[in-house]
Formats: C-alpha cells, sequence, structure tokens
C-alpha cells in the first residue's frame, strides 16, 4: 500500500523504476527507501534472525535496528529503510549475517 492522495499532505510524483526481489520485478519510485517499495509490494519479511530463524520486517524505519539488513546488489547488512531505490537494483534476503564481497586484487 502507498499513499496516493492525503487531505493535507501533497506528495511530489515520482518516476516509477523496476527493482528486483529474489529475481521477481517490482514496481518501485524511484528515491523511496527499499522497504517502503517491498512493503507495497506485499513483501512483509525482509529477512529471518540469525540465530532463532523467526521473520523480521520493516520495523524502525530510521536505521537503528537490524531488522532491515538485506543484500542489495550483491553488498551484505544493507538497511533497506534508509537505502533509497535505483532502477535496476537487485534486492535479496540475506541468509546469516552476510558475506562480504571479496575486495579485488590478487587472490593468489
Amino acid at each position: 500500500m502507498r499513499i496516493e492522495q492525503h487531505p493535507i499532505l501533497t506528495f511530489p510524483e515520482r518516476k516509477k523504476v523496476t527493482i528486483y526481489f529474489e529475481g521477481r520485478p517490482i514496481e518501485a519510485r524511484e528515491g523511496e527507501p527499499i522497504a517502503s517499495a517491498l512493503h507495497a509490494a506485499g513483501i512483509r519479511v525482509l529477512r529471518w534472525s540469525t540465530e532463532m530463524h523467526r521473520p523480521r520486517g520493516f520495523f524502525c524505519a530510521i536505521g537503528n535496528c537490524s531488522s532491515c539488513l538485506m543484500e542489495v546488489d550483491g553488498v551484505p547488512n544493507v538497511r533497506v529503510c534508509v537505502e533509497k531505490v535505483r532502477d535496476g537494483m537487485v534486492v535479496k534476503q540475506q541468509k546469516g549475517k552476510g558475506v562480504p564481497p571479496a575486495v579485488g586484487g590478487d587472490e593468489g
């Protein structure tokens, strides 16, 4: 659900873009938080807790908790409640504590 009209507030029109959640295209508004776009698309579980494997969703919405940590464009531990949508981004539910991407350089 997204608030489109309000009796007092006005919302600027935002460009519609597509993000990909677990390979599935999701319509979003450019610049809105990723968690908001997922919530508007009916996605309520953003991750599973590492210890008890309980579902976690949109909670604080200000980047202070760990309920919304997800993998975004291959980067783990992104707080999607404050990270803004960009066209074409790839969002995945994070497994465990997340593994950071390899740093460039010689591996051998």
